[in-house]
Protein backbone atom coordinates (compact mmCIF):
# COMPACT_ATOMS: atom_id res chain seq x y z
CA UNK A 1 0.00 0.00 0.00
CA UNK A 2 1.17 3.62 -0.76
CA UNK A 3 2.94 5.39 2.40
CA UNK A 4 0.28 8.07 2.45
CA UNK A 5 2.82 10.09 4.59
CA UNK A 6 5.33 10.06 1.61
CA UNK A 7 2.63 12.25 -0.96
CA UNK A 8 2.34 15.18 -2.22
CA UNK A 9 -0.63 17.65 -1.14
CA UNK A 10 -1.63 17.02 -4.67
CA UNK A 11 -1.98 13.80 -5.33
CA UNK A 12 -3.40 13.01 -1.32
CA UNK A 13 -6.39 15.33 -2.60
CA UNK A 14 -6.47 13.41 -5.88
CA UNK A 15 -6.66 10.09 -4.13
CA UNK A 16 -9.54 11.25 -1.61
CA UNK A 17 -11.57 12.84 -4.27
CA UNK A 18 -11.43 9.46 -6.09
CA UNK A 19 -12.17 7.46 -3.28
CA UNK A 20 -8.98 5.46 -3.55
CA UNK A 21 -8.95 6.79 -0.03
CA UNK A 22 -10.53 8.61 2.35
CA UNK A 23 -9.67 11.91 4.24
CA UNK A 24 -10.12 9.82 7.68
CA UNK A 25 -7.23 7.69 6.78
CA UNK A 26 -5.09 10.31 5.64
CA UNK A 27 -5.30 11.91 8.82
CA UNK A 28 -5.16 8.45 11.25
CA UNK A 29 -1.81 8.14 8.51
CA UNK A 30 0.22 11.47 9.84
CA UNK A 31 -1.02 11.58 13.50
CA UNK A 32 0.70 7.71 13.36
CA UNK A 33 3.43 9.46 11.98
CA UNK A 34 3.51 12.27 14.38
CA UNK A 35 3.08 9.68 17.72
CA UNK A 36 6.35 7.61 15.98
CA UNK A 37 8.90 10.24 15.18
CA UNK A 38 8.11 13.51 16.83
CA UNK A 39 9.46 13.11 19.72
CA UNK A 40 12.73 13.18 18.32
CA UNK A 41 11.63 16.36 15.99
CA UNK A 42 10.20 18.42 18.15
CA UNK A 43 7.97 19.97 15.04
CA UNK A 44 4.65 20.39 17.43
CA UNK A 45 3.83 22.15 20.38
CA UNK A 46 0.35 20.64 20.40
CA UNK A 47 -1.29 17.45 18.29
CA UNK A 48 -4.83 18.27 17.80
CA UNK A 49 -5.30 14.21 17.56
CA UNK A 50 -9.49 14.62 17.91
CA UNK A 51 -9.84 17.91 16.18
CA UNK A 52 -8.02 16.38 12.94
CA UNK A 53 -10.42 13.61 12.84
CA UNK A 54 -13.37 15.17 13.55
CA UNK A 55 -12.14 17.44 10.31
CA UNK A 56 -11.64 14.33 8.42
CA UNK A 57 -15.22 12.97 8.94
CA UNK A 58 -16.52 16.25 8.31
CA UNK A 59 -14.31 16.02 4.49
CA UNK A 60 -15.97 12.53 4.09
CA UNK A 61 -19.54 12.97 5.16
CA UNK A 62 -19.57 16.04 2.25
CA UNK A 63 -18.03 14.20 -0.11
CA UNK A 64 -20.41 11.18 0.34
CA UNK A 65 -23.37 13.84 0.22
CA UNK A 66 -22.08 14.90 -3.04
CA UNK A 67 -21.04 18.07 -1.84
CA UNK A 68 -18.98 20.46 -3.81
CA UNK A 69 -15.16 20.65 -1.90
CA UNK A 70 -12.32 22.71 -2.42
CA UNK A 71 -9.23 21.59 -4.15
CA UNK A 72 -7.15 20.51 -0.75
CA UNK A 73 -10.37 19.24 0.96
CA UNK A 74 -8.73 16.26 3.34
CA UNK A 75 -5.53 17.16 3.06
CA UNK A 76 -3.44 17.94 6.39
CA UNK A 77 -1.16 20.45 7.32
CA UNK A 78 0.63 22.03 10.50
CA UNK A 79 -0.11 25.19 11.64
CA UNK A 80 2.46 27.47 12.97
CA UNK A 81 1.38 27.79 16.63
CA UNK A 82 1.36 32.12 16.16
CA UNK A 83 -2.27 31.68 14.87
CA UNK A 84 -5.36 32.07 17.04
CA UNK A 85 -7.26 28.85 16.88
CA UNK A 86 -10.36 28.48 18.35
CA UNK A 87 -10.62 25.70 21.67
CA UNK A 88 -6.91 25.17 20.82
CA UNK A 89 -3.57 26.11 22.44
CA UNK A 90 -1.77 29.05 21.02
CA UNK A 91 1.36 29.86 22.60
CA UNK A 92 3.38 31.37 19.95
CA UNK A 93 5.92 29.59 21.47
CA UNK A 94 6.14 31.75 24.67
CA UNK A 95 5.69 30.60 28.63
CA UNK A 96 3.48 34.34 28.72
CA UNK A 97 0.82 32.55 26.72
CA UNK A 98 1.06 28.76 27.75
CA UNK A 99 -2.07 27.14 27.67
CA UNK A 100 -3.73 29.96 26.45
CA UNK A 101 -6.88 28.75 24.31
CA UNK A 102 -8.09 31.34 22.20
CA UNK A 103 -11.93 32.17 21.92
CA UNK A 104 -12.04 33.06 17.75
CA UNK A 105 -10.06 31.65 14.75
CA UNK A 106 -7.82 33.79 13.02
CA UNK A 107 -8.93 34.21 8.98
CA UNK A 108 -6.42 32.37 8.24
CA UNK A 109 -7.19 29.70 10.38
CA UNK A 110 -11.34 30.05 9.29
CA UNK A 111 -9.89 29.70 5.43
CA UNK A 112 -8.29 26.62 6.15
CA UNK A 113 -11.35 25.31 7.65
CA UNK A 114 -13.41 26.58 5.30
CA UNK A 115 -11.20 24.84 2.70
CA UNK A 116 -11.79 21.25 4.51
CA UNK A 117 -7.58 21.56 5.12
CA UNK A 118 -7.44 19.40 8.38
CA UNK A 119 -5.18 20.67 10.82
CA UNK A 120 -2.92 18.44 12.90
CA UNK A 121 -1.63 20.55 14.99
CA UNK A 122 0.33 23.50 16.10
CA UNK A 123 3.84 23.85 15.34
CA UNK A 124 6.86 25.10 17.05
CA UNK A 125 8.77 28.37 17.20
CA UNK A 126 10.55 30.96 17.98
CA UNK A 127 9.49 33.24 21.10
CA UNK A 128 6.74 35.56 19.04
CA UNK A 129 8.75 34.73 16.23
CA UNK A 130 11.98 36.18 17.06
CA UNK A 131 14.99 34.45 16.13
CA UNK A 132 16.31 32.41 12.68
CA UNK A 133 16.77 28.98 14.34
CA UNK A 134 13.83 28.07 16.46
CA UNK A 135 16.32 27.87 19.38
CA UNK A 136 14.42 30.74 21.10
CA UNK A 137 11.30 28.78 21.55
CA UNK A 138 9.96 28.70 25.46
CA UNK A 139 9.42 24.87 25.03
CA UNK A 140 12.76 23.53 23.36
CA UNK A 141 14.26 23.68 20.02
CA UNK A 142 13.41 21.91 16.82
CA UNK A 143 15.63 19.06 15.37
CA UNK A 144 15.85 19.29 11.58
CA UNK A 145 15.38 16.44 10.02
CA UNK A 146 18.36 16.23 8.02
CA UNK A 147 20.70 16.14 10.79
CA UNK A 148 18.32 16.46 14.56
CA UNK A 149 21.60 18.38 15.81
CA UNK A 150 21.15 21.04 13.19
CA UNK A 151 18.57 24.01 13.24
CA UNK A 152 15.51 23.53 10.93
CA UNK A 153 15.71 27.43 10.22
CA UNK A 154 13.58 30.05 12.32
CA UNK A 155 11.06 31.48 13.63
CA UNK A 156 9.24 28.72 11.91
CA UNK A 157 11.08 25.71 12.41
CA UNK A 158 8.40 23.59 13.77
CA UNK A 159 6.08 24.03 10.00
CA UNK A 160 9.50 23.39 8.28
CA UNK A 161 10.61 19.99 9.93
CA UNK A 162 7.31 18.57 10.22
CA UNK A 163 7.33 18.84 6.26
CA UNK A 164 10.99 17.69 5.86
CA UNK A 165 10.28 14.79 7.95
CA UNK A 166 6.87 13.92 6.82
CA UNK A 167 4.63 14.28 9.43
CA UNK A 168 2.37 16.93 7.01
CA UNK A 169 2.05 17.70 3.41
CA UNK A 170 1.54 21.02 4.14
CA UNK A 171 2.31 24.12 6.96
CA UNK A 172 1.88 27.40 7.37
CA UNK A 173 4.50 30.18 8.54
CA UNK A 174 4.93 33.68 8.94
CA UNK A 175 7.59 35.70 7.42
CA UNK A 176 8.98 38.73 9.24
CA UNK A 177 12.27 39.14 8.03
CA UNK A 178 12.55 35.85 6.47
CA UNK A 179 10.58 33.06 8.62
CA UNK A 180 9.10 31.27 6.11
CA UNK A 181 11.92 31.46 3.37
CA UNK A 182 15.03 30.35 5.70
CA UNK A 183 13.33 27.70 7.53
CA UNK A 184 12.51 25.98 3.72
CA UNK A 185 16.19 26.92 2.32
CA UNK A 186 17.50 24.31 5.41
CA UNK A 187 15.08 22.19 5.26
CA UNK A 188 14.98 21.30 1.77
CA UNK A 189 11.33 22.31 1.34
CA UNK A 190 9.43 25.22 -0.72
CA UNK A 191 8.23 28.22 1.34
CA UNK A 192 6.75 31.49 0.03
CA UNK A 193 6.18 35.20 1.25
CA UNK A 194 3.18 36.54 -0.25
CA UNK A 195 2.87 40.36 -0.85
CA UNK A 196 2.54 41.86 1.83
CA UNK A 197 -1.39 42.16 2.74
CA UNK A 198 -2.22 39.58 0.80
CA UNK A 199 -2.89 37.10 2.91
CA UNK A 200 -5.07 38.34 6.39
CA UNK A 201 -2.76 39.25 9.76
CA UNK A 202 -6.51 39.35 11.98
CA UNK A 203 -5.76 36.59 14.80
CA UNK A 204 -1.78 36.50 13.96
CA UNK A 205 0.06 37.83 16.98
CA UNK A 206 1.89 40.17 16.12
CA UNK A 207 5.32 40.60 16.15
CA UNK A 208 6.20 43.70 13.61
CA UNK A 209 3.10 44.72 11.98
CA UNK A 210 4.68 46.40 8.78
CA UNK A 211 6.81 43.49 7.94
CA UNK A 212 4.67 40.29 9.14
CA UNK A 213 3.13 38.23 6.92
CA UNK A 214 1.62 34.47 6.79
CA UNK A 215 2.13 31.68 3.82
CA UNK A 216 2.46 28.79 2.46
CA UNK A 217 4.94 26.10 2.86
CA UNK A 218 5.18 22.94 0.96
CA UNK A 219 7.42 19.66 -0.49
CA UNK A 220 6.87 21.59 -3.98
CA UNK A 221 5.89 24.53 -5.90
CA UNK A 222 2.57 22.96 -6.97
CA UNK A 223 1.20 22.31 -3.53
CA UNK A 224 2.68 25.98 -1.69
CA UNK A 225 0.27 27.53 -5.03
CA UNK A 226 -2.59 25.44 -3.98
CA UNK A 227 -2.37 26.61 -0.24
CA UNK A 228 -1.46 29.84 -1.05
CA UNK A 229 -4.81 30.35 -3.31
CA UNK A 230 -6.77 28.80 -0.20
CA UNK A 231 -5.54 30.99 2.65
CA UNK A 232 -5.12 34.19 -0.03
CA UNK A 233 -7.48 37.38 -0.70
CA UNK A 234 -8.58 40.66 1.14
CA UNK A 235 -10.00 40.59 4.55
CA UNK A 236 -11.81 43.52 6.25
CA UNK A 237 -11.08 42.53 9.77
CA UNK A 238 -7.32 43.42 8.67
CA UNK A 239 -6.71 47.01 7.69
CA UNK A 240 -3.74 46.32 5.93
CA UNK A 241 -5.13 43.42 3.71
CA UNK A 242 -4.91 44.34 -0.06
CA UNK A 243 -8.41 44.54 -1.94
CA UNK A 244 -7.39 42.88 -5.05
CA UNK A 245 -7.97 39.97 -6.91
CA UNK A 246 -5.33 36.68 -6.03
CA UNK A 247 -2.72 36.59 -8.74
CA UNK A 248 -2.97 33.39 -11.12
CA UNK A 249 -0.50 31.45 -8.85
CA UNK A 250 -1.48 27.47 -9.34
CA UNK A 251 -1.65 28.53 -13.04
CA UNK A 252 1.83 29.62 -12.74
CA UNK A 253 3.19 27.26 -11.11
CA UNK A 254 1.39 24.37 -13.58
CA UNK A 255 2.65 25.97 -16.54
CA UNK A 256 6.49 26.74 -15.47
CA UNK A 257 7.31 28.56 -18.41
CA UNK A 258 10.39 30.81 -17.97
CA UNK A 259 10.94 31.12 -21.67
CA UNK A 260 12.24 35.19 -22.18
CA UNK A 261 11.66 35.97 -18.99
CA UNK A 262 14.41 38.38 -17.55
CA UNK A 263 16.10 37.00 -13.79
CA UNK A 264 18.00 39.70 -12.35
CA UNK A 265 21.37 38.54 -9.79
CA UNK A 266 21.49 40.54 -7.41
CA UNK A 267 25.59 41.56 -6.52
CA UNK A 268 25.10 42.69 -3.27
CA UNK A 269 24.23 38.57 -2.07
CA UNK A 270 27.46 37.21 -2.60
CA UNK A 271 30.81 37.81 -1.10
CA UNK A 272 32.20 37.07 2.26
CA UNK A 273 30.57 35.35 4.55
CA UNK A 274 28.82 33.07 2.14
CA UNK A 275 29.47 29.52 2.52
CA UNK A 276 31.39 27.92 -0.78
CA UNK A 277 28.82 24.85 -1.41
CA UNK A 278 25.52 27.95 -1.49
CA UNK A 279 27.35 29.74 -3.93
CA UNK A 280 28.41 26.60 -6.07
CA UNK A 281 24.48 26.24 -6.09
CA UNK A 282 23.32 29.19 -6.54
CA UNK A 283 25.34 29.49 -9.25
CA UNK A 284 24.19 26.30 -11.10
CA UNK A 285 20.35 27.55 -10.59
CA UNK A 286 21.22 30.86 -12.50
CA UNK A 287 22.88 28.37 -15.11
CA UNK A 288 19.89 26.24 -15.11
CA UNK A 289 17.73 28.92 -15.54
CA UNK A 290 20.04 30.26 -18.84
CA UNK A 291 19.39 26.90 -19.72
CA UNK A 292 15.40 27.34 -19.67
CA UNK A 293 15.70 30.10 -22.08
CA UNK A 294 15.88 32.98 -19.23
CA UNK A 295 17.48 35.92 -20.02
CA UNK A 296 20.06 36.40 -16.92
CA UNK A 297 21.56 39.85 -16.07
CA UNK A 298 23.41 41.42 -12.49
CA UNK A 299 21.90 43.79 -11.10
CA UNK A 300 22.92 46.13 -8.29
CA UNK A 301 20.73 47.60 -5.53
CA UNK A 302 22.97 48.70 -2.95
CA UNK A 303 20.62 50.12 -0.42
CA UNK A 304 20.52 46.69 0.57
CA UNK A 305 23.25 47.09 2.28
CA UNK A 306 21.87 48.47 5.33
CA UNK A 307 18.58 46.25 5.25
CA UNK A 308 20.06 44.11 8.22
CA UNK A 309 20.69 47.24 10.07
CA UNK A 310 17.58 48.89 9.15
CA UNK A 311 15.09 46.11 9.95
CA UNK A 312 16.68 45.41 13.24
CA UNK A 313 15.79 48.74 14.17
CA UNK A 314 12.34 48.61 12.65
CA UNK A 315 11.39 45.26 13.79
CA UNK A 316 12.13 45.69 17.47
CA UNK A 317 10.41 49.35 17.71
CA UNK A 318 7.37 47.72 16.46
CA UNK A 319 7.87 44.50 19.01
CA UNK A 320 7.93 46.76 21.73
CA UNK A 321 5.04 48.53 21.07
CA UNK A 322 2.94 45.27 20.08
CA UNK A 323 4.50 42.90 22.87
CA UNK A 324 2.98 45.94 25.59
CA UNK A 325 -0.23 43.97 25.62
CA UNK A 326 1.15 41.43 27.56
CA UNK A 327 1.00 42.38 30.72
CA UNK A 328 -0.63 39.61 32.90
CA UNK A 329 -3.47 41.44 33.66
CA UNK A 330 -6.05 40.47 31.09
CA UNK A 331 -4.63 36.85 29.69
CA UNK A 332 -1.96 34.75 30.07
CA UNK A 333 0.66 33.97 32.72
CA UNK A 334 -0.13 36.22 35.81
CA UNK A 335 2.69 36.26 38.34
CA UNK A 336 3.11 37.70 41.78
CA UNK A 337 -0.41 38.31 42.12
CA UNK A 338 -1.00 37.45 45.81
CA UNK A 339 -2.48 40.76 46.88
CA UNK A 340 0.04 42.61 48.41
CA UNK A 341 1.47 44.08 44.74
CA UNK A 342 0.70 46.89 42.65
CA UNK A 343 -0.68 46.31 39.30
CA UNK A 344 2.62 47.83 37.90
CA UNK A 345 4.23 45.09 39.70
CA UNK A 346 2.58 42.12 38.70
CA UNK A 347 3.19 43.25 35.66
CA UNK A 348 7.14 43.69 35.85
CA UNK A 349 6.89 39.97 37.22
CA UNK A 350 4.71 38.76 34.81
CA UNK A 351 6.92 39.77 31.68
CA UNK A 352 10.40 38.67 33.56
CA UNK A 353 8.56 35.23 34.67
CA UNK A 354 7.03 35.24 30.90
CA UNK A 355 9.32 36.79 27.66
CA UNK A 356 12.69 35.16 27.07
CA UNK A 357 16.00 36.66 26.48
CA UNK A 358 15.74 37.71 22.98
CA UNK A 359 12.07 39.14 23.59
CA UNK A 360 13.21 41.32 26.30
CA UNK A 361 16.59 41.43 23.88
CA UNK A 362 14.71 43.09 21.05
CA UNK A 363 11.92 44.98 23.78
CA UNK A 364 14.63 46.52 25.21
CA UNK A 365 16.40 47.82 21.80
CA UNK A 366 13.04 48.78 20.42
CA UNK A 367 12.02 51.31 23.22
CA UNK A 368 15.05 52.83 23.58
CA UNK A 369 14.90 53.45 19.38
CA UNK A 370 11.65 55.18 19.98
CA UNK A 371 12.44 57.07 22.94
CA UNK A 372 12.63 60.76 23.43
CA UNK A 373 15.81 62.30 21.50
CA UNK A 374 16.73 59.04 19.49
CA UNK A 375 13.39 58.54 17.86
CA UNK A 376 14.71 60.63 14.46
CA UNK A 377 18.31 58.97 14.57
CA UNK A 378 17.19 55.24 15.22
CA UNK A 379 13.83 54.78 13.97
CA UNK A 380 13.22 57.89 11.66
CA UNK A 381 16.63 56.99 9.49
CA UNK A 382 15.63 53.30 9.39
CA UNK A 383 12.61 54.19 8.02
CA UNK A 384 14.05 56.40 5.38
CA UNK A 385 16.89 53.15 4.26
CA UNK A 386 13.45 51.22 4.12
CA UNK A 387 12.31 54.00 1.21
CA UNK A 388 15.80 53.34 -0.55
CA UNK A 389 15.79 49.75 -0.52
CA UNK A 390 11.78 50.02 -2.11
CA UNK A 391 13.26 52.28 -4.73
CA UNK A 392 16.16 49.80 -5.37
CA UNK A 393 13.84 47.38 -6.05
CA UNK A 394 11.34 49.76 -8.33
CA UNK A 395 14.87 50.43 -10.34
CA UNK A 396 15.25 46.93 -10.67
CA UNK A 397 12.12 45.52 -12.00
CA UNK A 398 12.39 48.23 -14.18
CA UNK A 399 15.31 45.62 -15.76
CA UNK A 400 13.85 42.41 -15.39
CA UNK A 401 10.81 40.48 -13.94
CA UNK A 402 12.16 38.48 -10.96
CA UNK A 403 15.55 38.92 -8.90
CA UNK A 404 17.41 35.85 -7.63
CA UNK A 405 20.07 35.44 -5.01
CA UNK A 406 20.75 32.19 -2.25
CA UNK A 407 18.00 32.37 0.22
CA UNK A 408 20.70 32.11 3.30
CA UNK A 409 24.48 32.39 3.08
CA UNK A 410 25.04 28.94 4.88
CA UNK A 411 23.44 25.39 5.65
CA UNK A 412 22.10 24.92 8.66
CA UNK A 413 24.30 25.25 11.44
CA UNK A 414 24.52 23.24 14.60
CA UNK A 415 21.81 23.80 17.48
CA UNK A 416 23.88 26.25 20.06
CA UNK A 417 26.56 27.22 17.51
CA UNK A 418 25.49 30.91 17.78
CA UNK A 419 23.20 30.69 20.62
CA UNK A 420 25.48 33.74 22.54
CA UNK A 421 26.11 35.49 19.43
CA UNK A 422 23.33 37.27 18.09
CA UNK A 423 24.90 39.23 15.58
CA UNK A 424 25.85 35.79 13.89
CA UNK A 425 22.36 34.51 13.92
CA UNK A 426 20.77 38.07 12.63
CA UNK A 427 23.02 37.06 9.29
CA UNK A 428 20.94 34.34 8.90
CA UNK A 429 18.08 36.63 7.17
CA UNK A 430 20.82 38.59 5.11
CA UNK A 431 19.45 37.63 1.92
CA UNK A 432 15.52 37.76 2.86
CA UNK A 433 15.29 41.21 5.23
CA UNK A 434 15.22 43.50 1.73
CA UNK A 435 12.00 41.99 0.32
CA UNK A 436 10.10 42.24 3.84
CA UNK A 437 11.11 46.03 4.40
CA UNK A 438 9.69 46.55 0.78
CA UNK A 439 6.87 43.93 0.84
CA UNK A 440 7.59 42.37 -2.17
CA UNK A 441 6.55 38.43 -2.84
CA UNK A 442 9.18 36.05 -2.23
CA UNK A 443 9.94 32.08 -2.54
CA UNK A 444 12.21 29.87 -1.25
CA UNK A 445 12.74 26.38 -3.03
CA UNK A 446 15.55 23.55 -2.68
CA UNK A 447 18.62 23.70 -5.27
CA UNK A 448 20.64 21.01 -4.19
CA UNK A 449 22.67 20.01 -1.38
CA UNK A 450 26.08 21.57 0.23
CA UNK A 451 29.49 19.90 -1.04
CA UNK A 452 30.62 20.66 2.56
CA UNK A 453 28.19 18.73 4.68
CA UNK A 454 25.41 17.32 2.12
CA UNK A 455 23.27 19.89 3.56
CA UNK A 456 20.08 21.58 1.56
CA UNK A 457 20.31 25.16 0.28
CA UNK A 458 17.82 27.28 -1.07
CA UNK A 459 17.07 29.29 -3.73
CA UNK A 460 15.48 32.32 -3.02
CA UNK A 461 12.94 34.17 -6.04
CA UNK A 462 11.84 37.33 -5.19
CA UNK A 463 9.07 39.46 -7.51
CA UNK A 464 7.35 42.84 -7.76
CA UNK A 465 4.11 43.39 -5.36
CA UNK A 466 1.15 41.51 -6.47
CA UNK A 467 2.83 39.51 -9.09
CA UNK A 468 3.25 36.41 -6.96
CA UNK A 469 2.43 34.42 -9.84
CA UNK A 470 6.35 34.69 -10.86
CA UNK A 471 7.47 33.48 -8.41
CA UNK A 472 5.58 29.93 -9.16
CA UNK A 473 6.48 30.01 -12.79
CA UNK A 474 10.11 30.42 -11.99
CA UNK A 475 10.30 28.02 -8.99
CA UNK A 476 8.22 25.14 -11.36
CA UNK A 477 10.88 25.39 -13.77
CA UNK A 478 13.54 24.98 -11.71
CA UNK A 479 11.76 22.50 -9.50
CA UNK A 480 10.89 20.39 -12.91
CA UNK A 481 14.37 20.57 -14.19
CA UNK A 482 16.48 20.10 -11.23
CA UNK A 483 14.10 17.16 -9.92
CA UNK A 484 14.49 15.62 -13.41
CA UNK A 485 18.77 16.09 -12.90
CA UNK A 486 18.70 14.43 -9.49
CA UNK A 487 15.92 12.19 -11.24
CA UNK A 488 14.15 12.77 -7.66
CA UNK A 489 12.19 15.24 -5.53
CA UNK A 490 15.79 16.49 -3.29
CA UNK A 491 13.80 15.43 0.05
CA UNK A 492 14.21 11.27 -0.48
CA UNK A 493 17.93 12.04 0.10
CA UNK A 494 17.36 12.97 3.34
CA UNK A 495 17.94 10.22 6.25
CA UNK A 496 15.23 7.85 7.40
CA UNK A 497 13.66 8.88 10.97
Amino acid sequence: MTDLTRLTAAETAAKIASGETSAVEVAKAHLDRIAAIDEKVHAFLHVDTEGALAAARAVDGKRAKGEKLGPLAGVPLALKDIFTTEGVPTTVGSKILEGWIPPYDATLTRKLKDAGIVILGKTNMDEFAMGSSTENSAYGPTGNPWDLTRIPGGSGGGSSAALASFQAPLAIGTDTGGSIRQPAAVTGTVGVKPTYGAVSRYGMVAFSSSLDQGGPCARTVLDAALLHEAIAGHDPLDSTSIDAPVPPVVEAARSGDVRGLRVGVVKEFAGEGYQAGVMERFNDSVEMLRELGAEVVEVSCPSFTYALAAYYLIAPSECSSNLARFDGLRYGLRTGDDGTRSAEEVTSLTREAGFGPEVKRRIMLGTYALSSGYYDAYYGSAQKVRTLITRDFERAFGEVDVLVSPTTPTTAFPIGERADDPMAMYLADLCTIPANLAGNAAMSLPCGLAPEDGLPVGLQIIAPALADDRLYRVGAAVEAAFTARWGHPLLEEAPTL
